[in-house]
């Protein structure tokens, strides 16, 4: 009679796989532990679905976790891998506990190694995930964002050149109305230098500006009709009625916060944004210092922008600053004056109202 082989089945039901993943635009640093040991630490190609074809391999039916810090590569790693079936969270590398020992030696496989324990041992805090269609609507802004400071690089580089060539700009051209006018720039654009080389150079710089200009103005508009669309439209509405907030802004609130109510308490969207002081208390001292560094850098911009403009129009908020300003330096006064904004802006989302300027 022939001996049966007895082949036993690999089977990791119920057991909870956790996977670090430390993402790199050529290849991924990833380090697997189960509840009780490391299993492995691996580099692999930057693809979701080799890491998923390992943990299947070698975990089969096993409950998969993983994790990676939010960078370059944005969220299109989390999407596919909760495609997988695999419970993927996205973290802010600032969060993540790192020891001092780590710090000094840092390396791809340490990180790794330290991401996997963490999500294991369940010390590691996701961030918000958007949706991919806010995403690309929040890209839009923030690209006006970006021409924006692009044109008013070479604005500097325009007028540095008329200053080191000692080019005076017309009485008639440095009225508050005309001064980047099109009148303007078409004087501009007809200066000649003493040299061809000089002209060249000068045309070179106008004519970036001119494109730049143009990109803007498309953009913009791109963003005005984006602001009709039903997903923003009422919520457009009821921020612009807030002193200072004007429809761009509004559209860079909603693309970059898109769900208010993803925020506990207003202390919450402040830190998220940027807007709380750093603390050190011991004992008896409570010492409150500058805004912390960590935020949304987009948003802070805006709502401090925003802030100068409502403290000039709305007279509480006027009061507000006159009386930080006598205890205090105006750049401190204003980011006050933006929490206050940030306040309104939080009520108006929440409760769906518009704001009502004669109730401060």
């Amino acid at each position: 009679m022939q001996r049966q082989m007895q082949v036993k089945t690999i089977d990791y039901s119920g057991q909870n796989i956790y996977a670090g993943i430390d993402v790199h635009k050529k290849s991924w640093n990833v380090s697997i532990f189960s509840e009780e040991l490391h299993h492995k630490t691996f580099n692999q190609p930057p693809k979701p679905e080799a890491l998923l074809q390992y943990l299947e391999k070698h975990f089969p039916n096993g409950t998969y976790y993983s994790t990676y810090e939010a960078g370059f590569c944005g969220f299109w790693i989390h999407e596919q891998l909760q495609s997988f079936g695999i419970n993927n969270i996205v973290i802010n590398p600032a969060d993540v506990p790192t020891t001092d020992k780590e710090k000094k030696q840092k390396a791809d496989p340490v990180d790794s190694r330290k991401l996997a324990k963490h999500l294991r041992d369940g010390n590691l805090e996701p961030i918000y995930t958007h949706r991919r269609e806010i995403l690309e609507d929040r890209g839009l802004l923030r690209l006006r964002r970006s021409l924006s400071r692009d044109i008013a690089r070479y604005k500097n580089r325009i007028k540095s050149m008329l200053s080191f060539y000692g080019i005076e700009i017309p009485d008639h051209l440095k009225k508050a109305g005309s001064y980047w006018s099109n009148r303007f720039i078409n004087w501009l654009s007809n200066l000649e230098f003493i040299s061809s080389s000089g002209t060249n150079a000068f045309r070179v710089l106008v004519g970036q500006l001119k494109i730049l200009r143009n990109e803007l103005l498309a953009v913009t508009r791109k963003v005005r009709i984006l602001s009709k669309d039903k997903y923003y439209q009422k919520r457009v509405y009821l921020l612009t009625s807030l002193p200072g907030i004007g429809l761009i802004t509004a559209m860079i609130i909603l693309t970059e916060i898109d769900n208010i109510n993803r925020f506990k308490n207003q202390g919450k969207l402040a830190s998220y944004i940027g807007l709380t002081p750093t603390r050190h208390s011991s004992g008896d001292k409570d010492i409150h210092g500058e805004m912390i560094n960590r935020g949304n850098k987009y948003l802070k911009s805006a709502l401090i922008e925003s802030a100068w403009t409502a403290a000039r129009v709305d007279p509480g908020l006027h009061l507000d600053y006159i009386k930080y300003c006598q205890r205090m330096k105006k750049n401190k006064a204003i980011v006050r004056i933006a929490r206050k904004l940030l306040n309104r802006i939080e009520f108006v989302l929440k409760n769906k109202v518009q704001y009502n300027k004669e109730v401060n």
